[in-house]
């Protein structure tokens, strides 16, 4: 069944300048997986003009399917059956940037996307690797084994995204777009470090954590009592600065992006960074509940920003 289109999503499909119907509708699916799942990217994508918000929908939806592979246990699928559907997802995507047909609307609009603004579909294959090792891997023993898994899972996701952003100096704009990716993950870690070990995957370096005497043993015992350990405050106050210096890291390339998009971007940066003062705020007690950004918080930095954008398009208008 075909879904229905939205009228802001009509509005920010015409912007686009996308007419065929199958394709607004496979915009459309991926414009619902992000709204659903990605509520803070969500929030941040409003700041942008609506020509590129379904460039940034379907790239999100597209990771956000892959993720839906691996993470959704209640399917019963074993590991390998997990595998093999994201080996199907990467033909099927390769299928499509050739211009073949695709079992999937939200490959459709990613494929899209990909031809729109000329992103290198090579940053797709490491994403999915990083994807695959889901399927079997559980821990990472050093920060250069999770270094690796984070590349493909977050670095080349800020790659993807930095054409539909658009900047002056896109190779001076790269690392830092690759580097804001990774903030962001490492932020997921943190947060979610709970409902990761339910699903029986750490990605926390182990050797980091055992300098704070951590091991899995402690997560899953802190987790079973719903009690924070001394050791693992230490441990995730360590990593919480090792996040707040990648979120440093990145900051200054906000300032190479296209004028029009450095609102959407400053906005899912301080929306982000906010989930570590969140668990900073609750002692780290983060085995327990899900560290999240106040709602009044959230509208508190969107909304200035939102008068902002606009004001910035209206500017660019008067400027062309």
């Amino acid at each position: 069944m075909r879904r229905r289109v939205s009228r802001q999503s009509e509005a920010e499909l015409d912007a686009a300048g996308i007419t065929d119907p199958g394709l607004r509708a496979a915009y459309a699916e991926s414009r619902e997986l992000n709204s659903s799942h990605g509520r803070t990217y969500f929030l941040a994508t409003r700041l942008l003009s609506p020509d590129r918000r379904p460039a940034i929908h379907a790239l999100y939806g597209f990771a956000r399917l892959a993720d839906e592979i691996v993470d959704d246990l209640g399917d019963g699928r074993s590991a390998a059956a997990r595998g093999a559907a994201l080996e199907d997802l990467g033909i099927d995507l390769v299928s499509a940037f050739s211009g073949g047909p695709s079992t999937s609307p939200v490959v459709r609009a990613v494929a899209d996307t990909v031809r729109r603004y000329g992103i290198d579909q090579r940053l797709f294959s490491p994403f999915l690797t990083s994807m695959r090792m889901d399927t079997h891997v559980t821990d990472y023993p050093t920060s250069a084994d999770l270094d690796r898994y984070v590349y493909g899972s977050a670095a080349v996701i800020g790659l993807q995204v930095l054409p539909v952003l658009g900047s002056p100096d896109p190779e001076a704009a790269a690392p830092r777009a690759a580097t804001l990716g990774v903030a962001f993950q490492l932020t997921n870690f943190l947060r979610d470090i709970g409902e990761d070990l339910d699903r029986d995957r750490v990605y926390l370096p182990a050797d980091e954590l055992a300098a704070f005497g951590v091991d899995r043993e402690l997560l899953q015992h802190c987790r079973r009592t719903r009690r924070t350990d001394p050791r693992l405050r230490r441990a995730l106050a360590h990593l919480v600065a090792r996040t707040r210096a990648t979120y440093r890291r990145a900051e200054p390339g906000i300032a190479l992006l296209a004028p029009e998009s450095r609102d959407c971007v400053r906005c899912a940066f301080v929306l982000y960074g906010g989930i570590l003062d969140e668990i900073v705020a609750a002692d780290y007690d983060v085995l327990h509940h899900r560290a999240r950004v106040p709602k009044a918080r959230r509208l508190a930095v969107a909304a200035p920003a939102l008068a902002h954008a606009v004001w910035t398009r209206k500017i660019g208008k008067s400027d062309r």
